[in-house]
């Protein structure tokens, strides 16, 4: 028999040191809270272990299922009343080069 790595007589031997430190009638209850505290862990362990699985299984489930791309179509007020994104970069880039280089010198020269 072979416990969490401890033998028979290492088993004997702590149960034996522990009767002579905690006495006859302390020895149950130390048992007994053992027990409890051992059977709790399992228990914990138990349900940790199928909430586990259970996800594991629903992930499963999810990535089986095959995914449907759809486009979403916008009204057509919403495309006449918005900006289209290059209208400013358009404005700022026709500026003449010549109109762009004198104000790079304006702002050289006033510092």
């Amino acid at each position: 028999m072979n416990v969490f790595g401890i033998g028979l007589p290492e088993m004997m031997l702590i149960g034996v040191v522990a009767l002579l430190v905690f006495g006859p009638k302390k020895l149950p209850e130390i048992g007994r809270s053992l027990g409890k505290t051992i059977r709790s862990f399992q228990d914990a362990s138990k349900e940790f272990e199928t909430e586990f699985k259970r996800e594991a299984e629903r992930v499963e489930e999810a990535a089986k299922e095959p995914m449907k791309a759809t486009l979403e179509e916008r009204p057509p007020a919403a495309l006449e009343s918005s900006e289209t994104p290059g209208t400013v970069d358009a404005e700022v880039n026709s500026a003449e080069p010549a109109e762009v280089a004198a104000t790079e010198n304006s702002e050289e020269t006033s510092t």
